[in-house]
């Protein structure tokens, strides 16, 4: 995985993880909001529904009070007190009963087929007993009863609450009820809502995630194609600069052949002809002399192409000879130093190091006014090997060097080249306290 796509990541992962944990928080509050919203309006809406049925209750008492303070037990009494109850009513569902003690239907405006019927023994759907339950709250001095009945408007069992008291001197129990379809609808409603309400909280904030993402993936977008750019910029720079040196060596080295060994080989040959010509000695040993020169320029041209030490005594012995020379032309004190036991390496480590090596000391010479190097070849355990070039010199800023797009080439050409061979380059420098180049394989 590539380091921007591990960025990305980090970027977009605590970012979902944050969004994922405040919805479930706010799924959370909402539904803790919910329940204690639900419990509110049942507690409102059954103490309304108490209030209202004992109001009811208390109404419809004192319609039939008068006839029941007369004192007496008289039936026709009961039966005016009956008929003034089955008038009563208050809405499609609202109605009065009258049952006796003993649970028979005396008077029920909405099922008159039950008068006269006994249901002491009638149970609910749920097996409760629903006549008992309220002729014993009515003895009990009245009070509230929950139970299951027949609604008129519907014709099927709904849940309802009745309020009852007793008239013990005529053994009666008078009542009346109010069903609950309406608080569990208004109650299913407000859920409803509720629901809603968190699924649109959680369409935002997933919409803040997509936004999120698609802001950070813009942002990582456009730094990817701004570094892409740049790199696109210093590679044209660097193949620019790699044909330039090209050119550069190609007439460097035509000037060496040219100005140096030509010259001489011309030389010698006019010397050798005017030798035998003449048959003295003097020229050929003039031509001789200047064919060693020859040979002293052509090692020295070639030993700058791949200097021969590499190849038949190794890296360290090229490393010391390399350090004598740069002191020899540099006037800088060089000290090369080899750690750990040396062993063979392969070709493309050698030119690699080698190379590093060369290019480390001549930035040294260019830039650092450094007074002193050492550079040091370790041989570690294993396969490792690590060399370190240290001067004391300027130093300089590694970054702005990074991000400038025309310095730099030589750093950058040491660092792919060891990259090629599965090495890495360390660059350790800072303003005013030298630079250490480190390579490791």
């Amino acid at each position: 995985m590539r380091l921007r796509t591990k960025i990305l990541l980090l970027a977009i992962l605590p970012l979902l993880a944050s969004l994922v944990l405040i919805a479930l928080a706010v799924r959370h509050q909402e539904r803790d909001l919910v329940k204690r919203e639900y419990a509110l309006v049942e507690r409102t809406y059954m103490e309304a529904r108490r209030t209202e049925l004992q109001n009811y209750v208390a109404l419809a008492a004192s319609t039939v009070q008068p006839l029941y303070d007369r004192g007496g037990n008289d039936p026709a009494d009961r039966q005016q007190a009956l008929r003034l109850l089955a008038s009563l009513d208050y809405g499609p569902d609202g109605y009065f009963f009258v049952y006796d003690l003993q649970g028979r239907v005396l008077m029920h405006s909405r099922q008159p087929e039950l008068e006269g019927q006994n249901l002491w023994e009638l149970r609910d759907l749920e097996g409760r007993p629903t006549i008992q339950q309220l002729i014993a709250q009515a003895r009990a001095g009245g009070g509230f009863v929950d139970y299951l009945w027949r609604q008129p408007s519907s014709g099927k069992d709904a849940p309802k609450l009745g309020y009852v008291i007793a008239y013990e001197r005529w053994d009666w129990m008078l009542g009346t009820g109010l069903y609950l379809d309406g608080i569990h609808a208004t109650l299913t409603r407000i859920e409803g809502e509720a629901n809603r309400n968190i699924a649109t909280t959680l369409l935002w904030i997933a919409g803040i995630a997509v936004f999120g993402i698609g802001l950070i993936s813009a942002s990582g977008l456009a730094l990817n194609l701004s570094e892409h750019r740049m790199a696109e910029d210093k590679l044209r720079l660097l193949a620019r600069q790699v044909q330039q040196s090209q050119e550069d060596e190609r007439a460097h080295l035509s000037r060496e052949l040219h100005d140096g060994i030509s010259q001489t080989l011309v030389s010698t040959k006019l010397l050798v002809e005017a030798g035998v010509d003449t048959g003295a000695p003097a020229p050929l040993a003039k031509a001789l002399q200047l064919l060693n020169q020859s040979l002293i320029e052509m090692r020295r041209i070639s030993h700058r192409l791949r200097p021969a030490l590499l190849d038949t005594l190794g890296l360290p012995a090229a490393l010391k000879h390399l350090g004598e020379e740069f002191e020899e032309a540099c006037g800088i004190s060089v000290g090369v130093r080899i750690e750990g036991v040396p062993r063979e390496l392969p070709d493309e480590v050698k030119t690699a190091l080698f190379r590093v090596a060369q290019e480390s000391l001549s930035n040294v010479a260019k830039h650092a006014q450094a007074g002193q190097v050492e550079l040091v070849l370790v041989f570690g355990v294993g396969k490792v090997l690590n060399m370190n070039v240290t001067d004391d010199g300027q130093g300089f800023d590694t970054t702005a060097v990074h991000l400038h797009p025309e310095r730099g080439i030589g750093l950058r050409n040491m660092r792919e080249r060891l990259a090629a061979i599965g090495g890495r380059l360390q660059i350790h420098a800072e303003p005013g306290h030298g630079t250490q180049i480190e390579a490791t394989l």
